[in-house]
């Protein structure tokens, strides 16, 4: 059974009213209503990507060096580096600011892949205050290509963009297509997940095994092991044509 949440208070509801015996949480907030009412429950629990919780196990790579990894490689020899965001919490709105503090995200995953961007521009000598990060709403292609032209448009625009997510990049990818922008020579532009459409287009990106991940908390939920822990799974940067590292 799948449950839709929205990331309001609703749906704890859909949680309770769940005929299983079992749950697998996929990346939500700090403070999901859902993920509360889950735990509440006292089934059987593995969490996708965060929050951690105590005593249940939870599997995903590690954000935080894959982000620094694929950081490096997109922002190596630039000067306005950019980062194209998922939601920072669960109102999903889409803005552009310079600088964030990453512990503002409630979301584990968005944290943490802030946090590596973050460390891979202190690395480059990048002060990560004069970085633009453009939040999207969705994680779409078309908010990705609505954010990247927009960031495109401004007076000091970025000559490189780390995306969180493929569809983003190809967005970008497009959007600088349509302004006759060169990739990766006057735009370095990198995404995450390996997904056939950006292998296609040449993205450098970060490969991770969802279907693993996927069955790894399956197999948590019902094996139930007896020393819940962090299932660290693997990463791969894969570089292409997007990026000039």
């Amino acid at each position: 059974m799948l449950l839709p949440i929205t990331g309001h208070a609703s749906d704890a509801d859909l949680v309770t009213r769940a005929a299983v015996d079992g749950f697998v949480v996929w990346t939500t907030t700090d403070d999901a209503p859902a993920l509360e009412a889950v735990m509440a429950t006292r089934l059987p629990v593995a969490i996708h990507g965060g929050p951690a919780r105590d005593g249940v196990t939870l599997v995903g790579i590690d954000d935080r060096a894959a982000a620094r990894a694929i950081g490096r490689a997109a922002f190596a020899g630039r000067q306005r580096p950019s980062v194209m965001s998922f939601p920072l919490d669960a109102d999903r709105r889409s803005f552009i600011v310079r600088g964030i503090d990453p512990y503002t995200s409630t979301f584990p995953v968005t944290r943490n892949r802030l946090l590596g961007f973050r460390d891979a521009c202190n690395d480059l000598g990048h002060d990560w205050a004069d970085v633009t990060i453009g939040v999207c709403a969705r994680n779409t292609s078309h908010d990705g290509r609505t954010m990247a032209r927009r960031l495109l448009d401004t007076s000091q625009a970025p000559d490189a963009l780390a995306a969180m997510y493929d569809e983003f990049a190809l967005g970008a990818v497009h959007a600088a297509a349509d302004r006759g922008i060169a990739i990766p020579g006057d735009l370095a532009i990198s995404g995450w997940d390996d997904t056939p459409p950006a292998a296609a287009a040449g993205v450098t990106t970060i490969h991770q095994d969802l279907r693993d991940h996927g069955a790894n908390c399956a197999t948590a939920v019902t094996a139930q092991p007896s020393a819940p822990h962090w299932m660290k799974r693997p990463w791969q940067l894969v570089l292409r044509d997007t990026t000039s590292a």
